[in-house]
């Protein structure tokens, strides 16, 4: 939800209040593994990729528009912003949307490795902090075929996800392997690089 500019927020200890800037269900349950208090509002960020714009700089891109649009309308705050874009030979892949959409993306990427880069930027108006961090993780598929593509998607309907596939969920089953450094960056939020850019903010989280 959108958080109206004199709501008072909650404060972790000793600190600013923190506002997720995202609406995303995924990176809200993420966030709450810290156990910081966190309000959360939507950005209003217009997520359309430029002309010739690679994957990782979508990535980044958004992720800071998305943290800097909340910064402004809550000035006191800490506000994280994210993006995750999925990265097919240097083509970008959103979310699907649809079954038809997720069924030709799966397709697309049996059997082979695709990148996500989810980028994060945390920002302050009135402490002019603001810093960013991306966590690149390559996934391999499965040479999936057409009945286990379909099974999936029915099964599961993960149309809000990039790539059309859940890994915290039952999409674990369509991937030979995944190589990372930040656990759950592949699910929309690089806690590990989060954590470091709270602390340089002045978050203290343990």
């Amino acid at each position: 939800m959108t958080l109206p500019t004199a709501t008072i927020l909650s404060r972790p200890s000793g600190g600013r209040p923190l506002v997720l800037g995202s609406t995303s269900p995924y990176r809200r349950e993420l966030l709450q593994r810290l156990r910081l208090p966190f309000e959360v509002a939507a950005p209003q960020v217009d997520e359309t990729p430029r002309p010739g714009e690679a994957p990782r700089a979508l990535a980044v891109r958004l992720a800071r528009a998305k943290a800097l649009a909340v910064a402004r309308q809550h000035a006191d705050a800490v506000v994280i912003g994210s993006d995750q874009v999925v990265d097919l030979d240097g083509e970008p892949l959103g979310k699907p949307g649809d079954h038809a959409r997720a069924t030709e993306q799966l397709r697309r990427m049996r059997g082979r490795a695709v990148v996500f880069h989810t980028a994060v930027t945390v920002a302050c108006v009135a402490s002019g902090f603001e810093a960013s961090d991306i966590a690149e993780v390559t996934v391999r598929f499965r040479d999936l075929t057409d009945a286990e593509i379909e099974h999936y998607l029915r099964a599961e309907q993960p149309y809000d996800c990039a790539s059309s596939a859940k890994s915290e969920g039952l999409g674990i089953s369509l991937l030979d392997a995944i190589d990372n450094d930040d656990p759950t960056a592949l699910v929309g939020l690089p806690l590990i690089r989060t954590c470091r850019l709270l602390r340089a903010a002045g978050v203290q989280i343990a």
